[in-house]
């Protein structure tokens, strides 16, 4: 089962990490009661990353939510209400095919 090519650039992933629990689930209830992502996945990762000229590891929390491309700036504006990074990994990856059941969940779980 495919999704139809108007569907393809409806659906979309949104990534963010957090530097901790306390912070995810906040992010992660708050674009779901809004109905701005239909799902939040947390993950806990370790991260390495350059941050002002020196190389830092530290445990984050990483998000996977589900959402629409209509609704992605919606969830980008949430993000950066909440967040305490001074520049927030936010970033949009295209659903390219689904399960259309799935889909639709996603669909019906962000329509107010």
């Amino acid at each position: 089962m495919t999704m139809d090519k108007d569907q393809s650039a409806t659906f979309v992933m949104g990534i963010t990490a957090c530097p901790d629990q306390d912070y995810a689930r906040k992010i992660a209830r708050l674009l779901v009661r809004k109905h701005a992502a239909a799902c939040v996945q947390l993950f806990s990762i370790e991260s390495v990353y350059r941050w002002e000229g020196k190389v830092t590891e530290e445990p984050e929390v990483l998000l996977l939510i589900k959402t629409t491309a209509a609704l992605f700036p919606k969830v980008t504006e949430l993000i950066r209400e909440m967040h305490p990074y001074e520049v927030p990994e936010i970033i949009q990856l295209p659903i390219s095919d689904g399960l259309p059941a799935y889909l639709d969940w996603i669909r019906d779980s962000t329509e107010p």
